[in-house]
């Protein structure tokens, strides 16, 4: 008889590969982190090595393992969901210093709790714009007040910034470019209207799903809409419970579609069903 364990494995194998595969990278963390912690305290203890010498090499051990943290957390980020509300209340926790120790009045109108699970990469960088945003509207503008709004509409984060500046900012100006720049590199939208001595608005869309050129689905497989945005979370590497969770349906909803796409690709495995998700015509 099969336990619940073994018929987990057969009837979710790519969610439960995935749940190992980030216990593992965890684990790995957790002692590089610890390497490092004992690293620092052992040269900082030390008594043969200076003052000087032993904080430069404790720097030195510390921004090694930061850039190694960071290449990690870039290289999982992609394959993360993060709920629209989450993603939110973390860019209040980023603007709180320019809040509290600032003149700059901050609002936020927060998005719907119901709104779709945003991937890992997306809410990074429309946490990432909005702080650029933020800080060019301060400098071009001469702004007191600055409103952030989020909604997402199911396919896209919509954000939008309004300040009561000089509204003289464009969309071409040099402070706008490493906003745009990043827009761009998401698929996304970038508009900014302004009306002078009344302010700018920032209109910003991101894309929640992959632009259809990295995503190519082949001609003939007659997918409804919903079975290919499931197999574009699938293409991902992100389990059944993660994709659920961001369409906003039941896990056996989730498992329903997938079954009617390895039929309709012809895939026996996960693994197989995600690699004919991802090419070219």
């Amino acid at each position: 008889m099969d336990t619940t364990t073994d018929l987990e494995a057969r009837v979710d194998p790519g969610g439960r590969l995935a749940a190992a595969e980030h216990a593992r990278t965890v684990a790995e963390q957790a002692d590089r982190h610890a390497l490092t912690l004992e690293s620092v305290l052992a040269v900082l203890r030390s008594s043969r090595v200076g003052d000087a010498a032993a904080r430069a090499e404790a720097v030195e051990i510390a921004s090694a393992a930061l850039v190694d943290l960071r290449t990690v957390t870039d290289r999982q980020r992609g394959a993360l969901l993060e709920p629209v509300t989450g993603a939110f209340s973390r860019l209040r926790a980023d603007l709180r210093p320019l809040v509290r120790f600032g003149d700059l009045d901050v609002q936020f109108v927060e998005p719907p709790a119901t709104g779709r699970a945003l991937p890992g990469d997306v809410a990074h960088a429309a946490r990432a714009i909005v702080r650029t945003a933020v800080l060019a509207l301060v400098d071009a503008g001469e702004a007191h007040r600055v409103r952030i709004q989020w909604d997402c509409d199911g396919r896209n984060l919509l954000m939008q910034l309004r300040d009561d500046g000089a509204g003289t900012l464009d969309v071409h100006d040099d402070v706008m470019r490493p906003i745009a720049e990043r827009v761009v590199a998401l698929d996304g939208r970038l508009d900014v209207a302004s009306t002078p001595a009344w302010g700018s608005v920032l209109d910003i869309a991101l894309p929640l799903d992959p632009a259809p050129s990295t995503v190519e689905l082949s001609d003939g497989d007659d997918l409804t809409p919903r079975e290919q945005d499931v197999l574009r979370l699938v293409a991902t590497g992100v389990g059944n419970r993660e994709i659920a969770d961001g369409l906003g349906i039941s896990v056996n909803t989730v498992k329903y579609h997938v079954a009617n796409l390895l039929r309709k690709r012809g895939a026996r495995t996960r693994a197989e069903l995600a690699a004919t998700g991802v090419g070219s015509r």
